[in-house]
């Protein structure tokens, strides 16, 4: 659906201007005419039709014809704000001011499209985040991360190479038990990149005891939040360090309480969230040998697609059971057909899709070859040419060579190239001293 929202350049809100600078930052003037630049999260920078493009948007999520709210969305007093978000329930302490007010309009506005998409997403992926965060005893509030994170698209890779739904770094990620390696990447996997989040999230809070510093050292790292209540005179309060904070953490918190915002509150929005389309049923069997995707698209006759959006740890459409067992996610339907053709699957083109060679022959034989004789060139380098006269011989010519003198250069760089000397150089063109003119020739032998 196209919106006919029109986002307003310039908004007064109290005693701070916030303006609208480019898709990726936004700039706040405070009431002394200071104004600072604040990078927005990732996740909101992610276009709707880049998501629609996934598999699991293009098969399972549809547009609610039946939804008919008008594509308006309503400009609201800040106190109807300030409520809305104190009924929110939550043990995280999300507060109204004008820079999380930028960020609700940003949702609720240009991005109401993606927040279609995510409300019909969530679908598949929150009941696994709850799960994580409950089973070590955090905020549920928290499964509202992702969205800022990588706008719930599980393939999502960061301008830095964070990935996944969580977008973990590799350091990060390899400290919480994520496998990484060139064929296989937990982040991307919604389960374990879920159960490590939820790890990495609670020992944060052990270091900060605060759920927005954890919220703000989950994206730039606990040292730099250290470094800003250190340099806020040790005060441990998001809102007194915020001006120490680097660019994209000042607008992260914001944008974590404008998305608990928006996920509860879009109907009073005019967002038609879309409709989901659940997915059958899948079961998991375990693997002992290498197997690409193709072999079990073949005998399954099930789209390519489908195996890589239920198995998204595999990065190159390989499952390595030959290192370990390896798991493969199925629709239910297929499992006992898998395990009666296996042999048949792993067989399938195995040469093609699977051609490392375990063993290889050394060719011994004694090499010929003619004689070479080196040339150089200035911009190449070292050069080899075959020659007759063998190495160390030239054959000699008689004849002079002319260069045309290009502009810039020098004596030396001329005599360089041409393998020659200065002194040669300017004997050869009854030279005096070592201005040339560019356009004239110049003789080099």
């Amino acid at each position: 659906m196209k919106s006919i929202y029109i986002a307003i350049a310039t908004m007064m809100l109290g005693s701070v201007t916030i303006q609208a600078q480019n898709n990726n930052e936004i700039t706040v003037t405070n009431e002394e005419g200071k104004q600072e630049v604040i990078d927005l999260p990732e996740g909101m920078t992610s276009e709707f039709d880049s998501l629609m493009y996934l598999y699991n948007s293009k098969t399972y999520l549809k547009a609610d014809t039946s939804c008919n709210l008008p594509d308006i969305n309503p400009v609201y007093d800040k106190q109807v704000y300030k409520e809305r978000l104190s009924r929110i329930p939550s043990v995280i302490e999300m507060p109204y001011n004008e820079v999380v007010q930028k960020f609700i309009d940003k949702y609720s506005g240009q991005l109401r499209r993606s927040v279609s998409l995510m409300l019909g997403a969530q679908n598949f992926y929150m009941p696994i985040f709850e799960q994580a965060l409950e089973t070590y005893g955090l905020p549920l509030e928290l499964k509202y991360l992702p969205v800022i994170e990588s706008a719930l698209n599980p393939r999502a890779v960061s301008r830095v190479g964070a990935t996944g739904l969580w977008q973990f770094m590799v350091e990060t990620a390899k400290n919480y038990g994520l496998e990484i390696n060139s064929l296989v990447d937990d982040r991307r996997d919604p389960v374990k990149s879920s159960y490590a989040a939820a790890r990495y999230l609670g020992d944060l809070y052990k270091i900060f005891g605060d759920w927005n510093l954890v919220i703000a050292a989950y994206n730039c790292g606990p040292t730099n939040i250290s470094k800003a209540i250190h340099r806020a005179g040790g005060k441990k309060d998001y809102w007194q360090i915020y001006p120490y904070l680097p660019r994209e953490t000042r607008g992260y918190v914001p944008a974590f309480i404008a998305a608990n915002y928006i996920m509860n509150y879009y109907c009073d929005h005019n967002i038609c969230p879309m409709r989901t389309i659940l997915p059958e049923k899948t079961d998991t069997v375990m693997v002992d040998r290498d197997v690409h995707f193709e072999q079990i698209a073949h005998f399954l006759n099930v789209d390519i697609n489908q195996l890589k959006e239920l198995n998204p740890r595999y990065r190159r459409n390989i499952i390595n059971g030959k290192s370990e067992l390896a798991s493969l996610r199925l629709p239910s339907s297929l499992v006992n057909q898998f395990i009666d053709n296996e042999d048949n699957i792993y067989a399938y083109n195995a040469e093609d899709l699977l051609n490392k060679r375990t063993e290889v022959e050394v060719n011994n034989s004694i090499p010929t070859y003619a004689p070479t004789r080196y040339s150089y060139s200035s911009k190449k380098g070292r050069s080899r040419s075959k020659g007759r006269y063998g190495r160390g011989r030239h054959k000699k010519s008689h004849r002079g060579k002319s260069i045309t003198i290009k502009s810039g250069d020098t004596l030396s760089e001329i005599a360089a190239r041409n393998h020659t000397t200065v002194s040669k150089l300017r004997k050869l063109n009854k030279i005096k001293g070592s201005n040339i003119r560019a356009g004239k020739k110049i003789k080099v032998k």
